[in-house]
């Protein structure tokens, strides 16, 4: 089996984009060419990288183990560097000979333990994929899109699904009528190019619905941000980044949407007319995420570490948070816009207040990345004013953690989940948390408990989950192009 330089640039670039390295894919693509390649992306499935390197360590360890006389010895897994060191895979080589040539008498042992750690796993995996899980008569997989599903937006007055994807569309999928099956509209994605118009093959990184529900902005790796009505129509197109964008929000009142770019910049955009209203550049990196605080003022974080508190018509932060120590990957205002919780590459989460420059919690218990935050619609100021508030946090570790912010400690590790979590979201009411993972899972959990109440296994790797005005729907995109909807009511 042997790749070209094109085949292995897009197989990385793919990885990264997989891994949710957003921006380390851009500037890979960038350095590499990747869209001067013929290369057909929606023919390579996802994980492909990760399945070839399998597959070379398979044959690499198969050499090892089967001897010249063709009988199998039992050998140590190879680890991938060693895989590509021939030094170590020739002393692997001899050392499996040697032990091969010693016949040993296996030891005895009872298997007591083993058998009941075994046991345990059995039963576990029962209650999930048994009495726990979703029926298929429950979900509607909604087939469309030809490339991976990045993000997915539930209509916040109606059950519109908007979907963004890296085949350079956005789809908004109609599941008013409870059918089992869902019109879509298609919003492609295009550029002018040569006086027409042509398709920017570029990805859809972002989207959000306004508050009342009747218009969808997207943000995309080509730069643009656009308006949609909900009849698929594209109402404007807004161009001042000089790169693609990676966050993108409308503010509650519905007149303003701001974005993030790799280009360091973020942006307040009118969205009556389209037009920039002011252009904030005190990154020093690519911006990652942005979170309104009120409709005026709002956060953004960046590769750079740093972030920033703006206000419109302030030429300067009103206020600069520092102390993560690896990229900040996402920001989050709390339901009264008083407290920001912000997660990192540096696997802790923060907690800050305006009223004061250090953190007000520094929570360090997950063991890799930090890859998105979400706090409960719950607490003073909200439809649910006598539940607690409670922030999530979603990592690379495969758990998810749900956080006491009052006092600043984990109530509940939730661990089911076998790969990095992408997503996690809470139901209207606060009760429920829907995680997603690159394990393909859609895990739903009780907050209060923290018991796994319903789970699905899709035919991807999740990439965003949410949920429905009403709380009685769970939507959730994938790696393989799908995009999928539980239906939860009794």
């Amino acid at each position: 089996m042997s790749f070209g330089s094109d085949e292995v640039n897009f197989l990385v670039y793919r990885y990264l984009q997989e891994s949710g390295f957003a921006h380390s894919a851009y500037t890979f693509g960038i350095e590499s060419h990747i869209s001067q390649s013929n290369i057909n992306g929606s023919l390579v499935p996802p994980a492909a990288l990760l399945s070839i390197i399998q597959k070379g360590l398979q044959y690499t360890e198969a050499e090892i183990s089967i001897g010249e006389d063709g009988a199998e010895r039992v050998i140590e897994s190879l680890s991938l560097i060693d895989a590509v060191m021939p030094d170590v895979v020739e002393s692997r080589k001899q050392a499996a000979q040697k032990n091969h040539q010693i016949k040993t008498e296996p030891t005895n042992t009872n298997g007591e333990e083993g058998s009941h750690s075994l046991t345990n796993h059995t039963e576990e995996n029962m209650e999930i994929d048994g009495a726990l899980e979703i029926p298929s008569s429950k979900a509607t997989v909604l087939r469309g899109h030809e490339s991976e599903v990045f993000i997915c937006a539930w209509n916040p007055a109606n059950d519109l699904l908007a979907s963004g994807s890296g085949d350079s569309t956005a789809r908004i999928w109609n599941l008013n009528d409870n059918s089992n099956s869902a019109n879509q509209l298609v919003l492609r994605h295009c550029i002018q190019k040569g006086g027409t118009e042509v398709p920017s093959n570029k990805d859809v990184t972002s989207l959000d619905w306004n508050c009342d529900g009747t218009l969808l902005a997207t943000g995309s790796y080509d730069g643009y941000a656009r308006i949609w009505s909900t009849d698929g129509r594209l109402n404007s197109t807004l161009g001042q980044h000089k790169g693609p964008i990676f966050a993108l929000k409308w503010n509650k009142k519905g007149n303003y949407i701001l974005s993030a770019g790799v280009d360091k910049t973020t942006i307040i955009w009118d969205a009556n007319t389209g037009v920039c209203t002011q252009q904030f550049a005190f990154h020093s990196a690519p911006a990652l995420d942005v979170d309104w605080q009120s409709n005026n003022s709002f956060a953004s974080c960046s590769t750079d570490q740093c972030i920033h508190v703006c206000k419109l018509g302030v030429d300067r932060p009103i206020k600069s948070f520092q102390g993560h120590r690896n990229e900040v990957n996402a920001i989050k205002w709390d339901p009264q816009g008083t407290l920001l919780a912000s997660c990192s590459d540096d696997m802790t989460l923060k907690v800050w207040s305006m009223k004061q420059d250090t953190c007000l919690h520094d929570l360090q218990a997950h063991n890799k990345e930090i890859y998105t935050i979400k706090w409960s619609p719950t607490g003073p100021g909200t439809n649910n004013p006598n539940s607690p508030l409670i922030l999530a946090s979603a990592s690379f570790d495969s758990t998810v953690r749900l956080w006491d912010v009052d006092r600043g400690v984990c109530i509940h590790t939730l661990t089911q989940h076998q790969e990095p979590v992408y997503s996690v979201a809470f139901s209207p009411d606060g009760r429920f948390l829907a995680s997603g993972s690159f394990d393909k899972c859609v895990h739903i959990w009780n907050v209060q408990s923290g018991a796994l109440v319903h789970s699905y296994k899709g035919t991807g790797g999740i990439f965003e989950v949410c949920w429905n005005h009403r709380g009685d729907k769970v939507g959730a995109s994938a790696s393989d192009g799908s995009v999928f909807v539980l239906d939860l009511r009794k």
